[in-house]
């Protein structure tokens, strides 16, 4: 699944489709990373809709995410409150 998105740095604006795969878990419904005008970019889309992308998320915070046996608490944990994020939409 990919969606074409602005990406804001600043004054940079950048249109990039990002990859998201799907997840199992009862709060992230998809997660995509990839790099954005040089900075790490994690999106994130909840099962309620809502897209969040969290900035400068290092790879091995990604490939630990991505192997947690509970995504979304490991989110939770190590990810929601510890990166700089923006709602990209609802």
């Amino acid at each position: 699944m990919a969606e074409l998105r602005k990406f804001e740095f600043g004054a940079i604006i950048e249109e990039k489709t990002m990859e998201r795969k799907k997840c199992e878990s009862s709060s992230i419904a998809s997660i995509g990373y990839d790099v954005v005008d040089g900075a790490l970019v994690l999106e994130v889309e909840f099962t309620r809709g809502a897209i969040y992308h969290y900035f400068d998320v290092p790879c091995d915070v990604y490939d630990e995410l991505m192997n947690a046996e509970s995504i979304g608490s490991y989110f939770g944990k190590n990810i929601a409150k510890k990166y700089k994020f923006v709602k990209v939409e609802e």
